[in-house]
């Protein structure tokens, strides 16, 4: 068995997990360059039988599958990939795996980019540091000493769209920060709102009078271009945008004019319409904006839950018992006999670490998959109907559960049902 770890840019995959089990089982090689044309690619992935993907970096369509006849196996960091089509995989005999995540640290990256936006952090740093360089003193005027005056978060009004886990982590430390939170997103439940002490409000009222506005939404065909000129004219002159989600959930052009023009204070990015961000980019240039390369998963414990996952996946494969095995008709295979009330800890066979009910349980796993409630209507509801079934039975989704429930209701035990049988090797419920 060959094995290709893709897109390890700082070289540290075989650092950050115990691969011996994998090396008992055949070689494996790392690519530290992205490899972005598809030539390129299929020439230096042919010999392999297991490609380890990084999230979207490197995405694997229908072209791409077909030029690699020898894959069996595609792992992809995180429980789903929008940049690999699982349907052709399906077809062509390659099973699609994912790994566990660690959902903090893109919220912690989004303070991060927050403060340094509004504190001008990078611009005073680099300022000191180009003093120093060229021998200037270190206090006085022109001598890279205190240039900038910051913006100050205490009073001020936090717009999150998208309130799922993330969206909950950025407002409960937006609230610490002394901050007024308010939220919207398309089937925002205000009751969902208010238990996360978050405002409900419409997606103008969040844009014209938000200090800052941050970005935690779900990509789709209906999210793309979320924000777009309209939603930026409504922005104050004041008014920050940071978008640590997904690149197309803003207008790159309009944005760009409205860097240009004034129309709003700055912006912090971490995601872009194409990565790695190409160096003819205008927003390499453009005035009053932070810009990270997609660092928000980019940390030491994120690595190790990814690539530690990723070694238990072509070890379960090679055994004949694939693990986490995504789907086109459920991104996920269901494992045999799971009691009502036991879904998150027997959803991938760990211990359940603490009793909740049925409703609950429902929220939670549904969570773990990295859904947020408004997006069940984008064809997503599966996943709430597969989570209460691991679950036992309905509970109260915000919004959707009804309906939910009524089409799906031959799926669905009764709450406090017993134990489920769904086949551990099979395709997964189809609902």
């Amino acid at each position: 068995m060959r094995v290709a770890i893709l897109d390890d840019y700082q070289q540290v995959s075989l650092a950050s997990a115990n691969w011996s089990a994998v090396r008992s089982l055949g070689q494996i090689d790392v690519f530290a360059e992205h490899i972005s044309r598809t030539e390129a690619l299929v020439s230096a992935l042919e010999p392999y039988d297991v490609v380890v993907a990084m999230r979207e970096r490197t995405p694997f369509g229908a072209d791409r599958l077909g030029q690699l006849p020898r894959l069996r196996l595609l792992v992809t960091t995180g429980m789903g990939n929008a940049s690999i089509d699982l349907e052709a995989a399906a077809a062509r005999g390659v099973t699609v795996c994912g790994t566990g995540g660690i959902g903090s640290s893109t919220a912690e990256l989004t303070w991060g980019l927050i403060l340094a936006l509004l504190r001008h952090i990078p611009e005073e740093d680099q300022r000191l540091k180009r003093a120093g360089r060229a021998g200037g003193a270190a206090l006085g005027f022109g001598g890279g000493w205190q240039q900038t005056v910051g913006i100050g978060l205490d009073g001020k009004r936090l717009g999150v769209v998208g309130l799922g886990k993330l969206g909950r982590r950025v407002a409960d430390v937006g609230r610490a920060f002394g901050m007024k939170v308010e939220a919207w997103s398309q089937n925002l439940d205000p009751d969902a709102a208010k238990k996360a002490h978050v405002k409900a409000v419409t997606k103008e009222e969040l844009f014209s009078s938000s200090d800052v506005v941050t970005l935690h939404y779900k990509l789709s065909p209906r999210s793309t271009g979320l924000v777009g000129a309209a939603e930026l004219a409504l922005m104050k002159p004041s008014a920050y945008l940071v978008n640590t989600s997904r690149g197309p959930l803003v207008d790159s052009a309009a944005l760009l004019a409205a860097l240009r023009s004034g129309a709003i204070a700055g912006a912090a990015l971490d995601v872009y319409d194409v990565e790695p961000l190409p160096l003819s980019d205008p927003l390499r240039s453009a005035p009053n904006v932070v810009l990270t390369p997609h660092l928000g998963y980019v940390t030491e414990e994120t690595y190790q839950v990814f690539y530690g996952d990723a070694a238990e996946d072509i070890v379960a494969f090679a055994q004949g018992a694939p693990v986490r095995v995504l789907t086109a008709s459920l991104w996920c295979w269901f494992p045999a006999r799971v009691t009502a009330g036991q879904g998150q800890g027997a959803f991938e066979g760990r211990r359940v670490r603490r009793r909740l009910d049925g409703v609950g349980e429902a929220v939670v796993l549904a969570e773990e998959f990295g859904l947020r409630l408004h997006d069940v209507q984008e064809g997503c509801g599966r996943w709430i109907v597969g989570a209460e079934f691991l679950a036992g039975g309905p509970g109260h989704v915000p919004a959707v559960q009804g309906r939910l429930h009524e089409q799906h209701r031959a799926h669905v035990g009764s709450r406090g049902g017993g134990a489920h049988d769904v086949p551990g090797t099979g395709p997964g419920l189809r609902v």
